[in-house]
């Protein structure tokens, strides 16, 4: 299996030390299942700030790994309802509703301009990097990425890299 993820998310991490976490969210009345598998970066672009993880899994699995569907980035709309999935804070496995808020937004924060970004209103604080950005159906329509603000906080606007950039 692999996972699509951000560049600057996994740029310093050692080959020994990438771990994948997965949950299984608990059903009823049972606590989550969690599970750290090891990974391994196979693939970066650092002009797109995007890097492709390896995860290996042997024998039988305790939480079990579905692909998420991918949705349509190109057919977009401003208004439409967008979740983010990452780990703000450290605060593992959250999610936080917003609005696309903009369409091709160009982000500025390496060696090259990424074109094309989905600007949103939901969440994308320090930690949600790396982590997909949902439609409504919760198919993958980007890859959340940075939050652009001019005092230096968590306030401010949410960029996500288009999955048909």
């Amino acid at each position: 299996m692999h996972v699509v993820t951000n560049y600057h998310v996994v740029r310093e991490i050692g080959p020994q030390d990438l771990q994948v976490v997965f949950l299984d969210g608990g059903k009823d009345d049972d606590l989550p299942k969690r599970e750290v598998l090891k990974g391994e970066v196979v693939g970066t672009d650092p002009f797109t700030d995007t890097a492709v993880i390896r995860v290996f899994s042997s024998g039988k699995r305790l939480v079990p790994m579905h692909p998420l569907p991918l949705g349509e980035s190109a057919a977009l709309e401003v208004g439409q309802s967008v979740y983010a999935i990452g780990n703000p804070f450290g605060l593992d496995h959250s999610m936080s509703k917003g609005i696309i808020s903009g369409k091709s937004r160009t982000l500025d924060i390496g060696e090259r301009p990424i074109q094309g970004c989905i600007q949103t209103d939901a969440s994308i604080n320090p930690g949600n990097s790396g982590g997909p950005l949902l439609d409504a159906a919760g198919r993958v329509i980007g890859v959340n990425t940075a939050i652009l603000t001019a005092s230096g906080t968590s306030a401010g606007v949410g960029l996500a890299i288009p999955v048909h950039a």
